[in-house]
């Protein structure tokens, strides 16, 4: 006999019978998150006690239950429910026979046994919740397991799973974490709560001010989850009114809050200079072209660069936004900056995933944004453009309706205030030329608001809006000129 032969083999049998690694550290061998105990003591309290059934549907789904016959159980209780038959130990396993699935479960000996370890169905509500828990446990580890294997793969948008990961784990809470049904005693409750916490405010705003009283008063301020479409013509100066919004946020004395903004058209530098030109008041062209003294560098920093820097503005000015990168980044700065107003220029620069249907496509970001504003619970205000046809119009005609909206009718359907900017015509300036400056802002729409329309001066030399009422002193009378003997040509800058 070969003696050394014998030792090596005894020597490979002893290393397959020892294991290589502990599978209980591994994590894809754990046992799923589960409480199968629970979910027999709640399929047998529904069967025993008659009003079971209603606390637990509130909570639960058939998908909830770890085992397959539980939730074929579940799913016959749910039948029986529907049908308004009791639900009891008969009826479910004559349910079962009808849907073919008694076998599958255990048969009748199993169905009856879910009952025989129920004592009380006191706390079938805790227990169902434990249940629900477990189960959003295992929908983490399956939304990850697919996270990791779409993330392996060579041909995957990066930017797009990680949209897509972020909604499903959203999901999970949108669909599984939200509260029932709540009496009027209960939303009087909190109703009168609220009146009171405006009580103690002042004035009559209780949203995001706009800067603006009349625009405040018929609002209320910007108010969360609201859509606000900005729309205008080019050269009208939409961007500007919505820089003005946007100094207004995150400036006011008493309600202000850290502002996001994304251009899709200008790149942070030319917003921060129409910024620099409405806070210091030097002309726009004296700051593009740099013709600034001594003196009115140091007028810049103390009245323009030292007041801004201190706001809570953020700019992305990315050229290919999505809807979904949109809504990425929001949530990210939401919880880092918690942003209370967000601004997008403009609503059409947008990219959705129809790029065959315009329509469509359009129909989709507006959708987007409107569930991005409920989700964050901020106003967004998206700039949006108009259609040529408001150029063929004359006089009251030329007013923007909301069929003006350019490309898709589900912008005015999406949106909660609709508010459009014009100017006069070309006839009316030159019969008044202080009509120059004027510009329009109507509220079309307001869901929640009263529809009115603001006359406002924009002195387009510094990209400042302010209501027509103030005296015309106050608006253009204290402005530092550039330096040399450059005089601002009197036309509007194509603020678009």
């Amino acid at each position: 006999m070969d003696l050394t032969n014998l030792n090596l083999n005894k020597d490979r049998s002893k290393m397959r019978r020892k294991p290589s690694v502990d599978l209980s550290t591994m994590v894809y061998g754990k046992v799923p998150p589960q409480a199968k105990e629970l979910e027999e003591a709640v399929l047998g309290a529904i069967m025993l006690e008659k009003s079971a059934f209603d606390t637990v549907v509130e909570i639960l789904k058939p998908e909830c239950f770890y085992l397959e016959g539980h939730q074929r159980i579940y799913r016959s209780m749910q039948s029986l429910a529907q049908k308004s038959q009791p639900i009891d130990i008969f009826t479910v396993v004559e349910e079962l026979k009808v849907r073919q699935e008694l076998d599958v479960v255990g048969g009748p000996y199993y169905v009856t046994k879910l009952t025989n370890s129920v004592v009380s169905s006191a706390h079938i509500e805790t227990h169902s919740r434990i249940i629900l828990q477990k189960y959003i446990g295992r929908e983490m580890i399956r939304i990850g397991g697919e996270m990791i294997g779409a993330a392996y793969a060579e041909d995957i948008d990066v930017f797009e799973l990680l949209d897509r990961s972020e909604q499903s784990l959203l999901s999970i809470g949108t669909q599984h974490l939200q509260g029932g049904y709540s009496g009027i005693d209960q939303v009087l409750v909190k109703t009168l709560s609220r009146i009171e916490e405006w009580r103690q405010q002042d004035g009559t705003v209780t949203g995001v001010p706009s800067g603006f009283p009349k625009l405040d008063r018929a609002t209320r301020g910007w108010q969360p989850g609201d859509l606000i479409i900005l729309a205008a013509r080019p050269a009208v100066g939409k961007t500007a009114l919505a820089l003005k919004l946007a100094r207004e946020a995150a400036k006011n004395n008493i309600r202000s809050v850290p502002v996001g903004i994304w251009s899709l058209e200008m790149e942070d530098v030319q917003l921060a200079l129409r910024l620099l030109a409405a806070e210091s008041g030097i002309y726009m062209h004296a700051l593009q072209t740099g013709r600034l003294d001594d003196q009115q560098m140091k007028h810049l920093h103390r009245e323009g660069v030292a007041k801004l820097a201190s706001l809570g503005i953020y700019f992305d000015d990315a050229p290919m936004l999505t809807i979904m990168g949109l809504r990425a980044k929001a949530r990210r700065m939401k919880k880092k900056l918690n942003i209370g107003l967000l601004i997008v220029d403009y609503l059409q620069l947008m990219h959705g995933d129809d790029e065959k249907n315009r329509e469509r496509e359009i129909a989709k970001i507006s959708r987007g944004l409107k569930r991005l504003a409920k989700e964050l619970k901020i106003p967004i205000i998206a700039l949006s453009q108009l259609n040529r046809a408001i150029d063929t119009r004359t006089g009251k005609k030329r007013q923007p309706q909301l069929s003006d909206l350019r490309e898709s009718g589900a912008i005015e359907q999406d949106a909660d205030v609709v508010v459009f900017l014009w100017g006069p015509e070309e006839e009316e300036i030159q019969a008044d030329a202080s009509l120059l400056h004027r510009r329009y802002a109507r509220i079309a729409k307001a869901r929640n608001g009263m529809l009115v329309t603001v006359n406002l001066h924009f002195n387009d030399v510094v990209q400042q809006f302010s209501e027509a009422a103030e005296e015309e002193s106050k608006i253009t009378g204290q402005l530092p000129l550039p330096a040399g003997n450059w005089r601002p040509v009197q036309m509007p800058y194509n603020d678009d």
